[in-house]
């Protein structure tokens, strides 16, 4: 499933993986404080764990609003955080020449909702040979991910994941149905996207919204109905995250979360 990704570890748990860290990388000291908490956090508790963090975030609201601390220099603080701690590291990327440049960083390339339908982009991913994980437009049903999985694997690449990261609904609502998990299944290790399902998008201020608030709820359901991983996006201060702080964890809240999670895949287990 994913023991092929470099440096993963505690797979033998039988815990399902985590891929967390912060929505954007502001920074060397905040990346490595952030992973050096969730990696004491998921050593403890024989979860396997991928870092996080955006180099560049491509499509925000408002012309105005952060994009980045510039793109090599996140890059190498992801490959920095990777080789310190020994651990394997993601980020998102957006046109095609991110995938070569991404590849030399990270161990696994992530395609945004709102791109996956993208053939070149998945074609560029694919090539690099890293693992690639797809996320599920807020726009597709389940089905149509089986065709975004058919793009990379015709390029000559089997090392998928798809995220599940709920459906529009309205205007400025998202709505997770936790009924394409298992037909998801069918194509691929399937990862929950617990922080991005619950934001509130297209706000007038230009600001996306979320509902923190209801994180235990999503994760508890998404672990309910066979998930083989989570992603959380977390923060020491989300408030005054550069990105996405409304939909953000705090990172003091993660070890309870993960704690009660571990205890109901140890119950599913036994189903």
């Amino acid at each position: 499933m994913i023991d092929k990704i470099k440096n993963i570890k505690n797979l033998e748990s039988g815990n399902f993986f985590l891929i967390a860290g912060p929505c954007a990388i502001e920074g060397e000291e905040m990346a490595f404080q952030i992973a050096e908490k969730i990696l004491e956090i998921t050593n403890k508790l024989k979860i396997p764990f991928i870092f996080k963090g955006s180099f560049k975030k491509a499509n925000r609201s408002r012309i105005d609003s952060f994009t980045g601390i510039g793109d090599e220099k996140a890059l190498n603080i992801l490959k920095k955080v990777g080789e310190k701690l020994n651990i394997p590291t993601t980020t998102d990327i957006h046109e095609i020449k991110d995938a070569n440049l991404a590849a030399n960083y990270v161990d696994i390339l992530q395609i945004p909702a709102f791109l996956v339908r993208q053939t070149d982009l998945l074609v560029a991913a694919a090539k690099t040979g890293k693992y690639v994980n797809l996320k599920k437009g807020q726009f597709m049903n389940a089905e149509s991910m089986s065709h975004a999985v058919k793009k990379v694997q015709d390029s000559g690449n089997k090392n998928i994941l798809l995220t599940e990261r709920g459906n529009m609904f309205g205007y400025r609502d998202l709505v997770v149905d936790y009924r394409g998990i298992p037909v998801m299944k069918k194509f691929a290790p399937v990862v929950l996207d617990i922080t991005h399902s619950l934001q509130q998008p297209n706000q007038s201020s230009g600001v996306t919204g979320g509902r923190p608030e209801m994180i235990e709820t999503i994760a508890k359901a998404g672990i309910a109905t066979g998930v083989d991983g989570i992603f959380i996006e977390t923060h020491f201060d989300p408030k005054n995250a550069k990105s996405d702080g409304a939909n953000m964890l705090n990172i003091n809240n993660l070890e309870d979360l993960l704690i009660k999670l571990v205890k109901l895949k140890q119950i599913t287990n036994s189903l």
